[in-house]
């Protein structure tokens, strides 16, 4: 596997928010590289995917997420999931137990109530996720070509119906037993299996594509409670990944 250092070296983020700058790993030809052959290489994005239509990015704070079940199909995604797809690495990710009421409000797209407790999933081995990712570039016409914000990248994560099995790893008796009692959906994390074939942008074919979104197999993941300070994006720190030895909130399930 050939390295790259990135562009930008970023500062750790233990409250990662939308619009905030990720590593992604992609492949495709270096800028005013002799040879235009794709090569794989880290990159620093802004979550929240733009598309390339857009007529301003203030959508892209919406699109953080896209279903795998109409990636394909939906305008903003169905491009880049062509030949723009990406890896995000993540040591894991904040979820907040949807309560069963809020979650049926949810399902029908209708307002919630304010989540409660926080958790956070990560691998039971301890390595780092590599979630299913889109990426795609946006012109902002309002400046000059050699302006250096002139050309916006950004991404966002390909989300699947959360795995209903028990957790990988020993969770906490007084919280959910499974990622779908936390929350109806999680990322899609791939395994080192697919990344070749997920970032290889010589495949466009949708058919072709669609078998990588399949979520992995269950008990790679565990999930703890954590401190409802990660509830503020004004927080930042390793403190908001500290295992608590019971919920701070209670929730129903």
């Amino acid at each position: 596997m050939e390295k790259w250092e990135p562009e930008e070296t970023l500062a750790p983020d233990w409250n990662v928010a939308p619009t905030k700058d990720v590593y992604a790993v992609l492949e495709r030809p270096l800028k005013d590289a002799d040879e235009p052959r794709p090569v794989r290489q880290l990159r620093t994005l802004k979550w929240g995917l733009v598309p390339s239509w857009a007529k301003s990015p203030e959508g892209g704070a919406k699109m953080i997420n896209a279903r795998a079940e109409t990636v394909h199909e939906k305008p903003s995604y169905r491009r880049p999931f062509a030949s723009r797809r990406c890896i995000l690495p993540a040591d894991g990710y904040y979820e907040w137990v949807t309560a069963a009421q809020e979650r049926q409000l949810e399902e029908k797209g209708k307002r919630k109530r304010p989540r409660k407790q926080p958790y956070f999933v990560t691998p039971v081995d301890g390595s780092v996720m590599a979630l299913a990712g889109l990426y795609e570039f946006w012109r902002d016409r309002t400046l000059p070509d050699d302006h250096p914000r002139s050309w916006w990248v950004t991404c966002t994560v390909i989300t699947t119906e959360a795995d209903k099995e028990p957790f990988g790893g020993a969770s906490d008796d007084e919280g959910p037993r499974s990622l779908a009692e936390i929350h109806p959906r999680m990322p899609l994390m791939l395994t080192e299996d697919r990344w070749a074939s997920w970032l290889d942008p010589a495949r466009t074919d949708p058919d072709d594509l669609l078998p990588l979104l399949a979520p992995p197999p269950s008990g790679l993941l565990r999930a703890y409670p954590v401190s409802t300070g990660v509830s503020d994006v004004r927080n930042n720190g390793p403190e908001l990944l500290k295992e608590l030895e019971a919920p701070e909130e209670g929730t129903l399930f």
